[in-house]
C-alpha cells in the first residue's frame, strides 16, 4: 500500500509537470497565431515597407519590470489604455522567466522592437534585465521606464507569492504551495528562500546582460545600474508611490498614459493585485537582514532612485491643499532673430 501512495504521487506530479509543458506549449502557439494574423492582416492592407510612421507614433516604450514591484497593477493600467490612446501592448515571455537573453535573442529582440513597425506605438513589459541597444548599431532607442521597492519588503512580497500567490490569478498552483513557513520563521532557519543573496535583483535588472551585474554583490554592478538608470531610463519611480509615478508619466508622455492618474485613483481597481497570506516580518528579522552587505547595497540603489525621483516630481509638480498638480510649461522663446516680415 506504501509504494503504491508513493508512486500514485510521483505519477500525480509528473502530470503536473506535463501540464504546464503542455500550457507552455499552447501559450507559445497563441501568441504565434496572433504574430501572424497581425503580419497578414497588414499584409493585405499594403506591404510593410510602405508603412510610414509619424515622429510621434514612431516610439517605443520598454517596461523591464522587475517582479513583486506592482508591475501587474502598473501593466493593467498600460492595457486599458491601449484601444483608447491607440497603440500597442506587448508582453516579453521568456522562458522561464529567464532577465538575461541569449546574444541571438537579443539580436532578435532589438530588430523586433525598432523594425515592427505595425507595432508602434509600442509598450513592451516583462522580467528581462536592462538591454543596451546602442550596441546593435540602432539609431533611435526606446523609451526605458521601471518601478523599484524597497528591497526587503520585496523579497517578502516574492516569498508569499511562491506559496499562496494572488488574488490576480488566484486558483493558480504557485512553486511553493503548501509550505506554510512563515519568512520570520525562513530567516530565523537560515533558509535559502529568504537569504540574502535573494535580495539581488534590481541591482542587476537595471545593470543589464553583462556576467557581472550577476555576481552576488558586485560594487561594479551597483555603480553601472546607477548609471543606468540617470542615463538610459526616462522615468523610475517607487511602489510605495505609485500614483506620483503614473502621474508625471500621463504628463510627459500623454500618448501613451492620457487618462492614466484618473484611472488608477477612480477605476474599478482592475490594475490592483495583492498577494495574499503576506505577514509583515518582526523587527528581529529585519535587523537581521540589515546585517548583510547585499540588503546595504540593494538598498544604496534604491535610495538613490528613490531621491531621483523625488527631485524629478518636486521640479514637475506643485501642491495645494494636500494634493499634487502638474506645473504648466514654465518656459517660453523671445528674442528670435532674424525678424521676419
Amino acid at each position: 500500500m506504501l509504494f503504491a501512495f508513493y508512486a500514485l504521487n510521483f505519477r500525480i506530479g509528473d502530470i503536473y509537470v506535463e501540464i504546464l509543458y503542455l500550457s507552455s506549449l499552447t501559450e507559445r502557439a497563441i501568441a504565434r497565431h496572433e504574430v501572424r494574423e497581425i503580419e497578414q492582416r497588414h499584409t493585405v492592407d499594403g506591404p510593410r515597407q510602405d508603412v510610414t510612421l509619424d515622429e510621434e507614433d514612431d516610439v517605443v516604450i520598454i517596461y523591464n519590470r522587475v517582479p513583486k514591484t506592482a508591475s501587474t497593477s502598473f501593466t493593467n493600467i498600460a492595457y486599458d489604455l491601449c484601444a483608447k490612446n491607440k497603440y500597442h501592448v506587448l508582453h516579453i515571455n521568456t522562458t522561464k522567466n529567464n532577465p538575461v537573453m541569449s546574444l541571438q535573442d537579443q539580436v532578435r529582440f532589438v530588430k523586433n522592437v525598432t523594425s515592427w513597425k505595425e507595432m508602434k506605438p509600442g509598450f513592451y513589459h516583462g522580467h528581462i534585465s536592462y538591454l543596451d541597444f546602442a550596441k546593435f548599431g540602432v539609431k533611435k532607442k526606446p523609451i526605458y521606464i521601471n518601478v523599484i521597492r524597497d528591497p526587503i519588503e520585496r523579497l517578502v512580497s516574492y516569498y508569499y507569492f511562491l506559496r499562496f500567490g494572488d488574488d490576480y490569478r488566484p486558483g493558480l498552483r504557485r512553486r511553493k504551495q503548501g509550505d506554510k513557513k512563515t519568512f520570520d520563521e525562513c530567516v530565523a532557519a537560515g533558509g535559502s528562500d529568504c537569504a540574502p543573496e535573494k535580495l539581488w535583483l534590481q541591482i542587476p535588472f537595471f545593470c543589464g546582460h553583462s556576467s557581472e551585474c550577476w555576481n552576488v554583490g558586485s560594487r561594479w554592478a551597483l555603480e553601472q545600474a546607477k548609471y543606468n538608470l540617470i542615463n538610459e531610463y526616462f522615468l523610475v519611480g517607487v511602489t510605495e508611490e505609485l500614483e506620483d509615478f503614473i502621474m508625471l508619466l500621463e504628463a510627459a508622455l500623454p500618448r501613451f498614459f492620457r487618462g492614466a492618474t484618473e484611472l488608477y485613483r477612480t477605476g474599478k481597481k482592475s490594475h490592483l493585485r495583492k498577494t495574499t497570506e503576506k505577514k509583515l516580518p518582526t523587527k528581529e528579522t529585519i535587523a537581521k537582514l540589515q546585517q548583510s552587505e547585499i540588503w546595504k547595497m540593494e538598498n544604496e540603489f534604491y535610495e538613490f532612485a528613490l531621491e531621483q525621483f523625488q527631485f524629478v516630481r518636486a521640479h514637475a509638480v506643485r501642491e495645494k491643499d494636500g494634493e499634487l498638480y502638474i506645473l504648466a510649461q514654465n518656459f517660453f522663446y523671445e528674442k528670435i532673430y532674424p525678424k521676419s516680415n
